[in-house]
């Protein structure tokens, strides 16, 4: 029992720099023993974080202060009502990609060795396949140790950003899980994938190094950058606001909203599978995680200023987004607009202005984390089977991976916002926010314009439910084309994940209160209520 609380008492250092410290080894085990081992060690790593991340979540409100620097203040982690979904979706969904992935990536490598030894034979047509099946396998090898590394390094770099108790430590996290991201993009990408990592690590950088010009704003103006220090009212008034829109604008690229969306379709639609599920769930979803805590719980006044504007910025985002996903014909294109979409919905929730509001927006990170994972995992075993992602090629596969369709189906319907599912709870909760605010009408700026925005939120749900059931439509029903009469259902590698994911959307849709037991009391005594 000593042993176990001394294992707690550093649980979330362990959780967010276990995987950092081993992302080596797992390198090492690829190299030696191949990808199975590879594959089963990372799982293990992320299974024992996750653990621990789940075990001080479960006792509430919880942290941990290290010593750092003068300069900076403390390092510290820190898991409350706010944190608590975000660290746990985050690593949840780390643990059941990292099984996903070995299937997915050997597949991949297998292209891209493919494609390696294209380029360097094209020359000679003298390669014997038994050179060629040993060459395989070493390069099989490396490139599982190498994928697996990187893949911890950005599990830990999620992680330790929603953890943070410290500006400067918030952006050493943030740019930690940006590095990663743009290796796997350039390495294993499809398409034109080295220019679009360097595009994916442009606009997310220059997002960045905005948001950081509005910490050193704050930091450098109240002698510390610890976030206990931070108030409104230590902050001179006349670049509170600069520093709340800075902070804003460098999120808003994260969060890929309207205008700053421009890199998203394009690096879900290049990354490999598994990491776009990620990306896409986890990843700019913590540009959310950063409005609430850095706008709404440390400059209330300005987030007052700024609800409307969040608002309406949040609804033109899931406009956009869907009309833009009812367009595309390849599956990771669609569901990447409808990322973009989701996080108009956590915008709208934001810019509320009302509990219920600000929690049906934290709820909708969580239910589309576990959607969209689940609709990602659907797209690779498409691409892994069927070696397509073009809808129009596909049809009838429900007959063929019945599995496969119906986790497909829930994360469709979850996305869609439909009982029993995690996603009608978000949803409903976030629009009742919304429509409590714009009856009541206490905000500046009228309700009229409120009550608007609701009407075309709703509207927008409509533009939901149609791009999820016209790719279900054309995915899984109808009639089966001709050249997929031998397609077969993925492996448990990949099935079982899914089924894991899909399982745990449903028991959120029915026992909410699993998160919202935590969320809801933050927000209420965010706003004061």
């Amino acid at each position: 029992s000593d042993l176990l609380e001394r294992v707690m008492e550093s649980a979330l250092l362990q959780a967010v720099f276990l995987p950092l410290l081993l992302s080596p080894i797992a390198y090492i085990l690829g190299r030696k023993m191949g990808p199975t081992v590879t594959t089963w060690f990372t799982f293990g790593v992320l299974l024992y974080c996750t653990f621990l991340v789940i075990q001080v979540a479960l006792s509430g409100s919880y942290e941990e202060h290290y010593v750092w620097t003068k300069l900076f203040g403390e390092f510290g982690f820190k898991l409350d009502g706010l944190a608590i979904p975000f660290a746990v979706i985050i690593y949840v969904l780390s643990t059941v990609l990292a099984l996903y992935s070995k299937p997915y990536m050997m597949h991949k490598f297998h292209e891209l060795y493919e494609e390696h030894v294209h380029h360097s034979h094209s020359g000679s047509g003298q390669t014997t396949a038994i050179v060629e099946s040993s060459e395989m396998n070493s390069y099989v090898k490396n490139q599982s140790g190498l994928y697996f590394a990187l893949y911890l390094v950005f599990a830990m770099g999620m992680l330790g950003t929603v953890l943070s108790t410290n500006l400067i430590e918030f952006y050493v996290f943030f740019e930690v899980m940006l590095i990663p991201g743009f290796f796997l993009v350039a390495f294993y990408g499809d398409g034109p994938r080295r220019r679009i990592s360097l595009m994916f690590l442009f606009w997310t950088h220059v997002g960045a190094v905005v948001l950081l010009l509005g910490f050193l704003t704050i930091g450098l103006s109240i002698g510390s950058f610890d976030f206990t220090a931070i108030s409104e009212a230590k902050i001179p008034q006349n670049i509170l606001m600069l520093a709340a829109i800075a902070i804003v604008v460098g999120l808003g690229v994260k969060l890929a909203a309207f205008i700053f969306h421009i890199w998203l379709p394009y690096v879900h639609g290049a990354a490999p599978t598994p990491i776009s599920a990620l990306l896409s769930p986890a990843m700019i979803g913590i540009g959310a995680y950063g409005i609430f805590r850095l706008i709404i719980e440390f400059l209330p006044n300005t987030y007052a200023e700024m609800a409307i504007w969040l608002h309406i910025w949040g609804l033109a985002t899931m406009i956009y987004g869907g009309a833009m996903a009812l367009m595309q014909d390849d599956v990771k294109r669609l569901l990447a607009y409808s990322s973009v979409s989701q996080m108009g919905y956590i915008l709208f929730g934001i810019g509320s202005y009302s509990t219920l509001g600000l929690a049906g927006a934290e709820f909708m990170y969580v239910t589309h984390g576990l959607g969209k994972a689940l609709l990602f995992m659907t797209a690779g075993i498409l691409i892994v089977q069927c070696g397509t992602r073009s809808m129009t090629k596909l049809g009838g596969l429900a007959s063929k991976m019945p599995i496969t369709a119906v986790c497909g189906v829930i994360g469709a319907l979850t996305i869609a916002g439909v009982p029993p599912t995690s996603g009608f709870m978000g949803e409903w909760t976030l629009f009742a926010g919304a429509l409590d605010t714009a009856v009541k009408g206490h905000t500046t700026g009228g309700d009229t314009l409120r009550l608007v925005a609701f009407g075309l939120g709703l509207v927008a749900t409509v533009i939901t439910m149609s791009y999820m059931l016209w790719m279900l439509k054309r995915v899984f029903f109808g009639k089966l084309p001709e050249h997929l009469s031998h397609v077969k259902e993925a492996s448990w590698y990949m099935t079982a994940p899914m089924m894991v994911l899909a399982g745990f959307t449903i028991i959120v849709g029915l026992y909410p209160d699993i998160f919202f037991k935590d969320i809801l009391p933050y927000m209420k005594g965010v706003l004061g209520a």
